[in-house]
């Protein structure tokens, strides 16, 4: 499985971000009708979308307390600021 419950949570906000602002900009007075029609259009996809990665993270979850599914651990291994990895000058 390619996504993980962190992934996924992540996407979730971020989409639920985009649905908060794409609402306000489908309930604004000073817009016209088409732009909000078209904005309620969008908000239709993004919550299809929203719903679908809030499916896909049950399932997940599902299947991680079920013992179906072991998620791995990635190890971080950062290079940057580590002494021992910066080239020795040559003598």
């Amino acid at each position: 499985m390619a996504e993980t419950v962190g992934s996924l949570v992540d996407k979730i906000s971020i989409m639920e971000l985009k649905i908060w602002h794409m609402r306000e900009q489908a309930e604004r007075q000073d817009a016209t009708p088409e732009f909000r029609e078209t904005c309620e259009r969008r908000l239709d996809v993004m919550r299809t979308q929203r719903d679908d990665l809030a499916e896909e993270l049950t399932t997940l979850l599902d299947g991680i307390a079920s013992g179906r599914v072991v998620p791995k651990v990635y190890r971080q291994f950062k290079m940057y600021n580590d002494p021992q990895y910066r080239k020795q000058p040559r003598g």
